[in-house]
């Protein structure tokens, strides 16, 4: 499978993903076909991926319905399933194929697998209607998660071509430099269990499994039942496909009280949802007793701050409306990241809610599929009735100023059947004083007009909401916006600054991004998912390792400062990157620096800064006489490591770090010793392509007294023995 993989990318990209949809599952397919004309002829019962294989759990289970129509379209159980059974393989089958696997190669197979996907969009988007989602709504949820494998599958090229990585420098750990540390970071060994929520069926479970899939680590998911006929649909691509590994991914749709009953010290646990389940799930026995990493995001009452400059008539009010307003409807308001608190100054509250009240009118809800509807349905009716329920209790405090909570105008779909509501506006003129706004969330088109008097208020109004996932503040001012994000940041995961300078490209205050972290301190749950390579170490064991620097380096495939540093024969520059080993070294001849090196290189750098050209202006300065430039050091050594024959060296690739440690005057006599420090191996873009790797070299320039005077870290483009 792992050398197949790397094989055969073209094919994953060219034929595979198409042959694979060919050949799907006759329920998948007529699902997908027309889901509304099949659930009127039958109601499916939805299949858990087990050990791979499709089972349906005994027993009637739950029905699903139709957000829009409210009709039955599926059942599902998870009765008789044998969920310790799914851990054994899922750590076993699954774990150790991928743990076999190098970063590279899981990138790879993440990104085969977003290609794929990303060629059954269209199939998605048939099934993502019933959950009452627009198409903009299905693009969040489809194309993003699906974008969320692209970016992870691009962070393969920050990370090694080995099944493990370093975490960190090399730390010396005695006088003679015998005996030093060092992280290491290594696959966990158990499974990752993903607990998600209703709204974002396939984003929410991708952006999981894409990140523990590029750490090594295998994944099982259950969606909330409510929408995990969708989620379904999107795994059973995934399992036809073949691209993962068997165990890599199992999926339990039915109702799954006892996941947690086998979790152990190998397994790490995510919970998307509600902050009270949150809170009971994370005080599940074993997962206190058995040290279960739990990460709990959590819905949160975020906030939206108009700026003390964003007067009605500047570019910022308008953006803040445009905001807001979209932040209410999008996905109906059911995201965890959605505006529930907006924070305008005293002296606008009247204009925000005219303007705010004036675009929530406009839009229309109904049927996603009939023309000029922006809004759907909650994703079911007992969500509207709890979206109700939570109105209530904010009209305690708050008075409804736009919408009704028991009644909708609605295009092509019946208001009753559907799970439809309006958008709503509620506004409390004394924010500081109550406490419902600040802790009760509605998860549907509802938001809480507030004012406020100044940043400073503004910031502890913000707070009041114990911990949020995101907020944003609008506004032109770098004053303003520089004293809300320092204040308001200790209680918030993420802070969106947005002004007329950033609109255009912004992708808006409920939009997190696989790069950054997402999560949020308190009452959002104190986790982070995502993030880049800070989310893939979430999956990663981080052990600290002792020895000497040449046993460090055969442990890490990375050369340890201190290490030894065979001479290679011959000349690096002449071998292929399979031939270059890790410490593999070139001694260089000598160089002595003259004064003409100086001035020459002043003349064709242009760099004429007095330390290299003016004597007469160097008292009170670091430097005792003229001092060559760190860039002729780096220049010189180049010139006396490069082999200049033509061979397997197809090009420089770029310096990754450089530091001048020591003053180089003339007089001084430099050398070099040039070391392989690490390997990674690219992937062909096609077969034309030129099989080839990158080679990091460890340059130490060093001075007749033996001490370094400058140190960089250089990239080689060098070609591959084996070209197939």
């Amino acid at each position: 499978m792992n050398s197949g993989l790397l094989k055969n990318l073209s094919i994953f990209r060219r034929v595979h993903i198409y042959k694979v949809a060919l050949n799907i599952s006759s329920h998948l397919s007529l699902t997908c076909a027309c889901l509304k004309t099949h659930i009127k002829m039958t109601m499916n019962k939805l299949g858990n991926l087990v050990m791979d294989k499709w089972i349906e759990g005994d027993g009637t289970g739950s029905t699903l319905y139709n957000a829009i129509n409210g009709e039955a379209i599926a059942s599902t159980s998870s009765d008789g399933l044998d969920i310790s059974a799914m851990y054994d393989y899922a750590r076993g089958e699954g774990g150790h194929s991928l743990r076999k696997m190098t970063f590279q190669e899981r990138g790879l197979m993440l990104k085969a697998l977003a290609l794929h996907l990303n060629s059954k969009k269209a199939d998605f988007y048939k099934v993502s209607w019933a959950t009452g989602a627009t198409k903009i709504d299905s693009w969040i949820d489809i194309e993003g998660g699906i974008g969320n494998l692209f970016t992870n599958a691009s962070l393969r090229r920050r990370l090694p071509n080995t099944p493990f990585a370093v975490d960190g420098d090399f730390i010396p750990l005695s006088k003679e430099g015998t005996f030093g540390g060092h992280h290491l970071l290594v696959p966990k060994e158990g499974v990752a269990i993903h607990i998600n929520a209703f709204n974002f069926p396939v984003w929410g479970m991708l952006e999981k499994i894409a990140v523990n899939l590029l750490a090594g680590v295998p994944a099982i998911v259950k969606p909330a039942t409510v929408t995990s006929y969708l989620t379904e649909a999107v795994v059973r691509e995934i399992h036809a496909s073949g691209i993962l590994p068997k165990g890599a991914l199992q999926l339990v749709c039915g109702s799954a009280r006892n996941i947690l009953d086998y979790v152990d010290e190998r397994d790490v646990v995510t919970f998307t949802g509600s902050a009270d389940t949150g809170r009971l799930l994370k005080a599940n026995e074993r997962i206190i007793n058995h040290s279960v990493p739990f990460n709990l995001e959590a819905d949160s009452l975020n906030s939206a701050i108009l700026g003390p400059d964003a007067s009605p008539g500047t570019p910022e009010f308008d953006l803040f409306i445009k905001e807001v307003r979209k932040e209410i409807t999008v996905k109906c308001g059911q995201k965890c990241t959605a505006v529930r608190r907006i924070m305008v100054p005293k002296g606008h509250i009247d204009a925000v809610q005219e303007a705010l009240a004036s675009q929530l009118a406009q839009t229309v809800v109904g049927d996603p599929q009939a023309e000029g509807v922006r809004m759907g349905a909650l994703v079911g009716q007992s969500q509207r009735d709890d979206v109700r329920a939570q109105i209530a209790l904010l009209r305690e405090e708050a008075e409804l100023v736009f919408g009704s909570p028991d009644s909708v105008e609605t295009t092509g779909a019946d208001s009753e059947k559907g799970a439809f509501m309006s958008p709503m506006l509620l506004r409390v003129d004394n924010p500081a004083s109550v406490t419902k706004v600040h802790e009760v969330e509605a998860f549907g088109p509802v938001s809480t007009i507030m004012p406020y008097d100044s940043i400073e208020d503004a910031v502890a109004l913000s707070k009041m909401g114990k911990g949020s996932l995101c907020c944003s503040i609008t506004t032109h001012d770098k004053k303003a916006a520089a004293e809300f994000v320092r204040n308001a940041a200790s209680m918030h995961g993420r802070i969106l600054v947005l002004d007329r300078e950033c609109a255009k490209e912004s992708t808006g205050h409920g939009s997190p991004l696989p790069l950054l972290v997402h999560g949020g301190p308190g009452r959002a749950g104190g986790g982070e998912e995502m993030g880049g390579l800070r989310g893939v170490k979430h999956y990663l064991q981080r052990t600290a390792i002792q020895g000497h620097p040449s046993m460090l380096t055969a442990i890490t495939e990375q050369y340890q400062p201190g290490g030894a540093q065979p001479e290679s024969e011959p000349h690096v520059f002449r071998k292929h990157f399979e031939e270059l080993e890790i410490g593999d070294t070139v001694t260089t001849a000598k160089h002595t620096v003259t004064e003409a090196d100086i001035a020459n290189f002043a003349n064709v750098s242009g760099d004429n800064f007095y330390a290299h050209v003016d004597a007469t202006s160097l008292e009170g300065t670091l430097f005792e006489q003229k001092v060559a430039h760190g860039y002729f050091v780096l220049s010189k050594a180049a010139g006396l490591f490069v082999d200049p024959r033509k061979g397997p060296v197809l090009l420089n690739y770029g310096i990754e770090e450089c530091r001048f440690t020591k003053p180089v005057y003339p007089g001084a006599t430099i050398g070099v010793r040039l070391t392989v420090k690490e390997k990674i191996s690219q992937e062909k873009r096609d077969a034309e392509d030129v099989a080839k790797g990158i080679v990091k070299y460890l340059v130490d320039v060093y001075d007749e007294t033996g001490e370094t005077v400058a140190i960089a870290t250089i990239l080689t483009m060098v070609k591959k023995l084996d070209q197939s």
